[in-house]
């Protein structure tokens, strides 16, 4: 637990800044809600292929994704519970965070661009719900109902956030978690978590096709940036941000800081 509580002393920027991105993602998804126009769902081959779940079912996929999403935190937080201490939670949210914001970044970028008319059943015309009034002050803009945004945001679609944090959970836990039969059935939990998504019509193919190669690019290049996160039980190296020549540590220090840890590995 003090090893934690250092590295939360030593990684509180990183923590706080991936926090506050993902209130930036939810202001800008829900931004362009207000420029969003119904119209004609376009043809798509995954609607095609897939039949459609119906409103009242719709549900289903929301279902599987706030399992893989409670599954991964209590993973990540399992060192506190059980006496497995393979990661450190503070590392791996740290690496999970910086992950989440570059493929977040990217997806603004992606639907701020063009604005596809949505597919879910609430934003298609004759909805309450598929336009917003403009905004009477600066506070509606700026406060946001997360629980809304995601499930009656419109216009946000290339690509799917859902499958950002899908794919970046999957691939921490086949990266540094420890049972194969889990990394097998996690992967398949996200195709299923595609093809869900899919049915719901809450994206189109191309939302969920374009976040597969994305994502999983995304994490392939930062991999090569970040330092290697340890073992638990023994330390090698202080994996925290790609070093630069600003912020990277002195050998000296480096050493003192694994120092630390060897007491409290001893203790």
């Amino acid at each position: 637990m003090s090893i934690e509580l250092f590295l939360v002393a030593e990684n509180w920027k990183h923590l706080l800044a991936g926090i506050f991105f993902q209130y930036i993602h939810g202001l800008a998804a829900h931004g362009i809600h207000y420029m969003h126009r119904p119209g004609p769902t376009l043809q798509d081959t995954g609607f095609f292929f897939l039949p459609e779940l119906g409103q009242e079912r719709s549900y289903i996929s929301e279902m599987l994704f706030t399992f893989i999403f409670m599954c991964f935190v209590l993973w990540t937080f399992h060192p506190f519970v059980l006496q497995s201490k393979r990661i450190y939670t503070v590392l791996i949210w740290c690496r999970v965070l910086t992950y989440l914001g570059v493929c977040q970044i990217l997806r603004i970028v992606t639907f701020y661009s063009t604005q596809l008319p949505g597919p879910n059943y609430h934003c298609r015309e004759g909805s309450k719900l598929a336009k917003l009034p403009p905004p009477e002050s600066a506070v509606e803009l700026l406060v946001i109902n997360f629980s809304r945004g995601v499930n009656y945001g419109c216009g946000d679609l290339i690509f799917s956030s859902h499958m950002i944090f899908t794919i970046v959970f999957v691939r921490t836990y086949c990266r540094y978690g420890t049972k194969r039969c889990i990394k097998y059935f996690a992967w398949l939990l996200a195709v299923f978590q595609s093809l869900l998504i899919l049915a719901s019509r809450k994206h189109y193919t191309v939302d969920v096709v374009v976040a597969w190669y994305t994502v999983n690019l995304v994490i392939f290049f930062l991999d090569k940036k970040l330092l290697e996160l340890p073992d638990r039980p023994g330390l090698t190296s202080l994996p925290l941000l790609p070093q630069t020549n600003k912020d990277s540590r002195n050998k000296d220090e480096h050493q003192n800081l694994l120092g630390v840890f060897s007491v409290e590995f001893a203790d």
